[in-house]
């Protein structure tokens, strides 16, 4: 999968902007292109934030359409539907910093010597319980390895060597994250 261009990433950013707002009644439902790179079904996420603060974060492994629809409809669940969160108010519009992480294929993780810090998110799963980290969660709280198993198993609701465990898989993805404030 081809990385995405410096114009196919800001128009997904323009896309989860104008569909927050949309959603907010604050403009019009944004365009989403039907070719090129937007145009191909990739599973994604949106991370709200306000002042560096988390304000909201939902994603989907799986394809809602295409990238750019995906991206739209996660935005507008990342500003509505984030249960840690009340709903996004319209007076907030402003103040939001978006961020997308579009996302490649899943692949099962054999050993953690396979996870490289800062280039693959993590997704646990056992039973009914499931929980990912996406990429820059192990670089911003400094994880190794291994703790960034541990802190996947919990998020998922699970005992935090829940990856050691028989019936539990954990899957490796690459996620090309960028956002407002020029980060790539």
């Amino acid at each position: 999968m081809d990385p995405l261009s410096p114009w196919d990433r800001a128009a997904l950013l323009g896309i989860a902007r104008g569909a927050v707002r949309h959603h907010l009644g604050l403009g019009p439902a944004p365009a989403l292109p039907s070719s090129g790179a937007l145009s191909v079904p990739r599973g994604a996420f949106v991370t709200l934030r306000v002042d560096g603060a988390l304000r909201g974060c939902i994603g989907s492994f799986e394809p809602r359409g295409t990238l750019a629809d995906t991206v739209a409809a996660v935005a507008v669940s990342a500003a509505s539907e984030d249960p840690r969160f009340p709903p996004v108010r319209p007076e907030e519009a402003d103040e939001l910093d978006y961020h997308v992480s579009a996302l490649g294929p899943r692949v099962p993780m054999r050993d953690p010597s396979e996870i490289e810090i800062g280039r693959h998110g993590l997704l646990v799963k056992k039973g009914w319980h499931r929980g990912t980290l996406l990429p820059t969660v192990a670089v911003e709280r400094g994880f190794d390895a291994v703790a960034f198993l541990r802190h996947t198993c919990l998020k998922a609701g699970l005992s935090p060597d829940a990856w050691r465990e028989p019936g539990a898989t954990v899957e490796l993805y690459h996620a090309e994250e960028f956002g407002d404030g020029g980060e790539d």
